[in-house]
């Protein structure tokens, strides 16, 4: 049955409005209840809507709507259609800005400092790899050519000099890091030792000659972006002063090492 009630002013509205077309709105009433509807329109002292629940169109008198509460909740739901597109699409170019960055990491086993320029991608620099040495109490020799292990006793692994060449200014540098192998792999903050930096300490245990490492190893986020390679950061602000990548093989002497600094007196 339609009910008909005249009005001042006769209006014809009809709302068609992109993804909320498709989805059902909340007709509210003004006794605070509402229908849930495909879409609506005022014709005269009429609304006319399409009623999900009995899937056919029906009218009440329009002085029973609450119109400024309906169009409040349709305006709310379609900045939140907009607000979530917006956002979609830009994760989405976020996700291929990363996967072209990954496409350019070179090849080869290695460290690349990630390092955002003022236009363009972000500039990818590789880190040298350090010449570590192993240190005790009777020798210094480069690590790559060690064809002994000291019988007993304490040692650290080195490198020479008191800084490293290569450093950055951004206290949550991020790397890319291409494993030469399945190993564990992380960021050490060095210490001093004879000026010289100390990557980690060693204690050599007696008789069966296998070493206990102790890295200072930093908190890290780590992403693997593709096969072998990973994306990782610090967690916290690294302080000022010298630090490595390094890439290991736990209880053996292997490690391979990448040193940079923090310049002091940067921000985060």
């Amino acid at each position: 049955m339609i009910m008909r009630f005249p009005l001042p002013t006769a209006c014809l509205l009809l709302f068609f409005a992109g993804a909320l077309s498709a989805a059902n709105l909340k007709l509210f009433f003004k006794d605070d209840s509402y229908q849930l509807v495909r879409e609506y329109k005022v014709v005269g002292d009429r609304i006319s809507f399409y009623s999900v629940d009995r899937e056919d169109w029906e009218e009440v008198p329009a002085s029973l709507v609450d119109l400024d509460k309906t169009q409040a909740e349709i305006k709310r739901r379609s900045d939140e259609i907009r607000a979530d597109a917006a956002a979609q699409d830009a994760e989405d170019k976020a996700e291929r800005a990363a996967r072209k960055e990954v496409q350019a990491v070179p090849a080869e086993p290695g460290v690349y400092l990630i390092e955002d320029q003022k236009e363009g991608p972000p500039k990818l620099t590789p880190l040298k790899v350090g010449e570590s040495k192993l240190v005790d109490n009777k020798s210094r020799t480069l690590l790559k050519v060690i064809t002994r292990v000291p019988l007993a006793g304490k040692a650290t692994l080195e490198l020479d000099g008191p800084h490293s060449s290569q450093g950055t200014a951004n206290r949550t540098p991020q790397f890319y890091f291409r494993l030469s192998e399945d190993e564990r792999f992380g960021i050490v903050r060095m210490g001093e030792h004879k000026g010289n930096r100390v990557v980690e300490k060693l204690s050599i245990q007696p008789v069966i000659n296998e070493p206990t490492q102790y890295p200072d190893l930093v908190e890290i986020f780590r992403q693997q972006v593709a096969d072998g390679l990973f994306k990782i950061w610090p967690q916290k602000p690294l302080e000022p002063g010298e630090y490595a990548l390094v890439e290991y093989t736990e209880d053996k002497i292997n490690m391979q090492v990448w040193d940079f600094f923090i310049a002091p007196g940067t921000g985060q």
